[in-house]
Formats: structure tokens, C-alpha cells, sequence
């Protein structure tokens, strides 16, 4: 792999794209630091100290803005708005048929989707700018911190109104630096920004797993975790590589004086079909009741209720509803993301058939039929792997977002894996031995 590597760093247009890659990740990384005009630092970073370890619900968000968002920096939204729109605008391509056609029609169409993700990025940009601003002012960001309420120290209407354009100008300039390592680098943009975000929240998690510790001056505990953990991202590769392939044989056709067709190939339905979207689905759900109870006056019943079940993660009415949920959206995510008769009417069209299963309706009908076999076992993993490891590290002194848990697993995991992916194949146009053997 380090052979593969270097080679990758000897050819001058691959060395070139690395390198763009890499400056992007600085500057992104720079961002994250800068804080914006209005907010006392000092106040801040005592708040991260005394939170450390307690992020409530901002840890999920926090997790994927590399730790901008209680720092409340410049791209403290970071790329959330722009997932939650691309999302939205998957969800409604379903839904409104102009989206659906809009999508059938091509390069053309997509470009126009995309132009509608980034129209929806900004808006919710300023809503959730709008929405952190209003936290921190309320002191809420920070429950417990002494100096929570002095954050932001002038709460003026134009320092609010500029407090919010910088944080939207940040998360556009967030998903412009994604668009460019997309058309300039190596891997998806927004998946290796996202990637990176994770990643820069390792070394204080493990750290903070190693002072907490008891066992050897803690290096007992710090090595178990990364034993867990590699072995999680290990079983992790394994599930995501698995697929059930389905064989479409296509009939000879004779045009004029050319057979065209009679070739095999095969529909591969991957286990986990839906990715983690099922599981920040089901994250963003529950974390609704508990925003709503946090911004809600008094001490009535259901806002208790709310705050002692569904703001804490190891409590079973929190995990069983979490799992419940992961399985819900698994299933819905597939539903609208695969749709078995329109594969079987493109397969009818072109020749294409299913050995033992007759074109049309029936073809629909089989691919329905494995598809709902395969997301059953999908769904469970994604529900294991989103509780299970989280649990266990929380067990040792992790916060329920470290980096090992459920939903920033599957992320790296599956980010990694195209990124390298995509190095291998451009290696082996050049004859060169790829990442993977």
C-alpha cells in the first residue's frame, strides 16, 4: 500500500490532485479555527473545557463540523446544511415529479438538482446559524458552564444579523471547497471534508479516554479502544463489501447484418443499501423532542419525561427507540431510493431478463422480493453498529460521539473505501498495482 502510494506521488497529474486535496483539507481545517466577530473566545474555550465530554445534543452536529461548531467558528455549521438539503431534494425527487424528470434527464438535469442543493444549503445555513446564535446568547449551548451566558456579550440586532452571515458565508464557502477537490481532486469533496471532520476529533477523544482511565495509567483502556475499534472497522469493510448479485441475461438481437446483445451481467444489491443515512435520519428525529423540551419554559410532565428518556444514550427507552427508528428509515431509505419496477422495465426494454423469472411484472416482483430479504439484516446491522460500540466506549470514558461510535464508523469506513477506490483505478490506467490486491 505505501509502494502503491508513492508511486501514486510519482506521477505528475495524480501528484498534482493529491496535493490539491491536501491544500483544501488545511484551509477547511484552518477555517474551523477562526472564531467569528461577536463572541468572547475566552468564555468559549472555558465552556468546551468544562462541557468536555458532555456535548448533549450538539455532539452529533459538533462530531461533523470537526469540533467548529461549540467553538463557534466561521464554518461552525461545517457540512451538515448541505447534507440535510441533499437529502431533502432526494426525498422530494420522489415526490414531485419535475425533480423526477428533471433526474431522468441527464448531466443536464443533475446539474440543475445541484443548483437547487445549493439554493436550500443557504437557507438552512441561515436558519441554523440563526438557531446556534439564539442558543449561545440564551446560554443554552453550554448547560452547567459558569460563564455560558456571557458567549456572546453584545446582543445587539446587527451583531445577531452578522453573526449569522458569516456563519452562512462559511458553510458556502464549505461546500465550494467540496465541489472543488470533486472536480479537481481525488474522492467526493463533501464525503472527504466530512471524513476529515471525524478524523480531527480523534486525538482529543482518545486522549480523554487515556486521562479518565485507571488501568496503568489509563494505557490499558486507551489500548482496548483502538484494538475495538479496528476490529469494528474491520467487520465494518466486511458488511459493506457484501452484496447479493442478482445475473440478467440480455437476448441476441439482429440488426441488419449484427447480433447485438446475449451477453450476462448482474444487479448488485449491497446488503447495507441505505449507508448511514438511516442512522443520521433517526439522530436528527430524536433529537427534535429534546431540542423542543430544552427551549420550553417550566417543568411540566412531558418535558421531564423528554429530558430523563431521550437525552441520554445509555437509557433503554433511548436505545430501543434509536434502534427502532435505524430500522424504520433503513426500509423507508431503500423504498425511495430503488424502485424494482423501474428496473424491470428498463431490463424488458433492452432484452434483459432474469434466468427463471419471466420479464415484466414478475421481474419486479422477485427484485421486491430480495430486496425486502436483504434490508432486514441491512437494517440490524445498522442498528448493532450505531449502539453496540458506542455503549462499550461510553463505558469507558468516551463521549457517545467518539469517533469509533455507530454513526462515525460507517462514515469513515465508507468514505475511505471509495476515496481508495478511486486512487486504485487511476493507478491502474497507468499500469501501476493498486491500494487494493
Amino acid at each position: 500500500m505505501l509502494t502503491a502510494f508513492a508511486r501514486a506521488f510519482r506521477t505528475p497529474d495524480l501528484r498534482k490532485k493529491l496535493l490539491f486535496t491536501l491544500g483544501i483539507i488545511v484551509v477547511y481545517r484552518v477555517g474551523t479555527h477562526i472564531p467569528i466577530p461577536g463572541v468572547n473566545y475566552q468564555a468559549v474555550q472555558k465552556c468546551v473545557t468544562e462541557a468536555s465530554g458532555n456535548q448533549g445534543l450538539f455532539g452529533l452536529v459538533n462530531m461533523f463540523s470537526g469540533g467548529a461548531l461549540l467553538q463557534i467558528t466561521v464554518f461552525a455549521l461545517g457540512i451538515m446544511p448541505y447534507i440535510t438539503a441533499s437529502i431533502i431534494l432526494q426525498l422530494l425527487t420522489v415526490v414531485i415529479p419535475r425533480l423526477e424528470a428533471l433526474k431522468k434527464e441527464g448531466q443536464a438535469g443533475t446539474a440543475k438538482i445541484t443548483q437547487y442543493t445549493r439554493y436550500l444549503t443557504v437557507a438552512l445555513a441561515i436558519l441554523q446559524g440563526t438557531g446556534l446564535v439564539a442558543t449561545a446568547r440564551s446560554g443554552a449551548l453550554f448547560n452547567g458552564c459558569s460563564v455560558a451566558t456571557s458567549i456572546v456579550p453584545d446582543q445587539a440586532i446587527f451583531t445577531t444579523i452578522t453573526m449569522v452571515i458569516c456563519m452562512t458565508a462559511g458553510t458556502a464557502v464549505v461546500m465550494w471547497l467540496g465541489e472543488l477537490i470533486t472536480d479537481r481532486g481525488i474522492g467526493n469533496g463533501m464525503s472527504i471534508l466530512m471524513f476529515i471532520s471525524i478524523a480531527a476529533t480523534f486525538p482529543s477523544a482518545l486522549w480523554a479516554i487515556k486521562k479518565s482511565g485507571t488501568l496503568a495509567g489509563g494505557w490499558i483502556e486507551f489500548g482496548t479502544v483502538i484494538a475495538v475499534g479496528l476490529i469494528m472497522v474491520a467487520l465494518v469493510v466486511f458488511v459493506e463489501q457484501a452484496q447479493r448479485r442478482i445475473p440478467v441475461q440480455y437476448a441476441k438481437r439482429m440488426i441488419g447484418r449484427r447480433s447485438y446483445g446475449g451477453t450476462s451481467t448482474y444487479i448488485p444489491l449491497k446488503v447495507n443499501q441505505a449507508g448511514v443515512i438511516p442512522v443520521i435520519f433517526a439522530s436528527s428525529l430524536l433529537y427534535i423532542p429534546a431540542l423542543v423540551a430544552q427551549f420550553a419554559g417550566g417543568k411540566s410532565g412531558w418535558k421531564t419525561w423528554v429530558e430523563q428518556n431521550l437525552t441520554k444514550g445509555d437509557h433503554p427507552i433511548y436505545i430501543v427507540t434509536y434502534f427502532l427508528l435505524i430500522v424504520f428509515f433503513a426500509f423507508f431509505y431503500v423504498a425511495i431510493s430503488f424502485n424494482p419496477e423501474e428496473v424491470a422495465d428498463n431490463m424488458k426494454k433492452y432484452g434483459g431478463f432474469i434466468p427463471g423469472i419471466r420479464a415484466g411484472r414478475p421481474t419486479a416482483e422477485y427484485l421486491s422480493y430480495v430486496l425486502n430479504r436483504i434490508t432486514w439484516p441491512g437494517s440490524l446491522y445498522l442498528g448493532l453498529i450505531a449502539l453496540v460500540p458506542t455503549m462499550a466506549l461510553v463505558g469507558f470514558g468516551a463521549s457517545q460521539n467518539f469517533p469509533f461510535g455507530g454513526t462515525s464508523i460507517l462514515i469513515i469506513v465508507g468514505v475511505g473505501l471509495e476515496t481508495v477506490k478511486q486512487i486504485e483505478s487511476q493507478l491502474q490506467q497507468r499500469n501501476y498495482e493498486g491500494f487494493l490486491r
